[in-house]
């Protein structure tokens, strides 16, 4: 029985090293709007917890293109603290050509200090070679309300504020420092033990201008195959206002893949 218990406590720890791993070799490539609720792994235990996931999709920016695509969570929590941290990195292949690479890195921390009232805090940088992000990075922080008690269905309203600093490659825009409204509206669906259903919203616009904004919205089926392993389908669309020179103002994202959870 020793022998067991420290097999399995040898297993728990290399999940972690292998986790941390992933994210300190991605942690250098930066990508568009992270949907947050995809950040959060229900849990009632406190400790570590995660998820590695490996994607394909089919893009619209200027060209279509093939996407290959790797995300790894990560978060800690106890009792009414939670900390958050999510990397994505992305190779993009336009059309039938060459490999273009995309990423974000996101860390967020979540007090909740009542039953359905929490306070948020979170970083963001990312990079887009296609979208011509050279750099974007962010810092923001406001409350998250839970609209709902059931537990077979979730709805969630966020209202941040942010300070976002932007440099595009387009030649053409100038260096963008502003605050904005980032406000998201998410709902969770469970129809069985092995479907889940999560949907979030975000609308961003400008704190000095309303007519710059930008649109999220972001859909995603959950199917659990066995234990800790699930097959996952996303789709994402993004509306732009004001995007690099010669970047469309809409883009989507098709996206399908596996994903492995750990505790």
């Amino acid at each position: 029985m020793t022998i067991f218990k420290a097999l399995t406590t040898h297993q728990k720890i290399m999940k972690y090293i292998v986790a941390l791993f992933i994210i300190g070799f991605s942690f250098s490539a930066k990508s568009q709007i992270l949907n947050a609720e995809s950040l959060r792994k229900v849990t009632d235990t406190s400790g570590f917890s995660g998820s590695v996931s490996l994607g394909f999709s089919l893009k619209r920016d200027v060209n279509d293109y093939f996407a290959f695509s790797s995300s790894t969570h990560l978060q800690y929590k106890m009792n009414n603290h939670l900390v958050l941290l999510r990397n994505d990195i992305e190779l993009k292949n336009i059309e039938g050509n060459k490999f273009e690479n995309a990423g974000i890195t996101h860390l967020r921390y979540n007090y909740r200090f009542h039953p359905r009232i929490a306070w948020e805090a979170f970083a963001q940088a990312q990079y887009n070679k296609v979208s011509k992000i050279d750099f974007r990075g962010l810092v923001g922080t406001g409350p998250r309300f839970k609209l709902t008690t059931s537990e077979n269905y979730k709805f969630y309203l966020g209202t941040h504020i942010m300070y976002e600093q932007e440099e595009l490659s387009d030649g053409a825009t100038p260096l963008q420092r502003d605050f904005r409204s980032t406000s998201y509206l998410s709902f969770s669906l469970y129809p069985t033990e092995n479907i889940s259903l999560v949907s979030t919203t975000y609308y961003q616009p400008k704190l000095k201008d309303f007519s710059d904004y930008r649109i999220s919205s972001q859909s995603s089926l959950l199917i659990d195959l066995f234990k800790n392993f699930a097959f996952k389908t996303t789709y994402t669309f993004i509306y732009d206002e004001t995007p690099a020179l010669g970047i469309p103002n809409s883009q989507y994202n098709l996206e399908s893949g596996f994903v492995y959870s750990f505790d």
